[in-house]
């Protein structure tokens, strides 16, 4: 399994607009994109601006692919984030998922 966490800043009197809009676009697409895993949308204010993370999983490189193109270092980006996004810009890293844990949910 693949995590590709997306990362990008806006300013704090747009994060929740921004944030809906990610989830009517590249969370929407996640979801109707094969081979993924789920995804987390995480937020932390500071001042005045606002860093949004968005992590998903993957099954492999290609359905990244599927999702982003061949170029799954790039960042998927819609027609409205560069009037969010402080100076456009937006990162994309992957990493492999070599462990994971699991609530514990007590004696069986």
């Amino acid at each position: 399994m693949i995590a590709r966490v997306w990362t990008g800043a806006v300013p704090t009197g747009d994060a929740e607009l921004y944030v809906d809009y990610i989830r009517a676009t590249g969370f929407a697409e996640y979801g109707q994109t094969a081979g993924n895993r789920g995804a987390w949308l995480l937020q932390r204010h500071e001042g005045d601006r606002t860093e949004i993370i968005a992590l998903s999983l993957w099954d492999s490189v290609e359905a990244i692919r599927a999702f982003a193109g061949d170029d799954i270092d790039a960042a998927v980006l819609y027609p409205e984030d560069e009037r969010y996004l402080i100076n456009g810009l937006s990162s994309v890293a992957h990493y492999d998922v070599i462990d994971r844990a699991d609530p514990f949910t007590g004696p069986a």
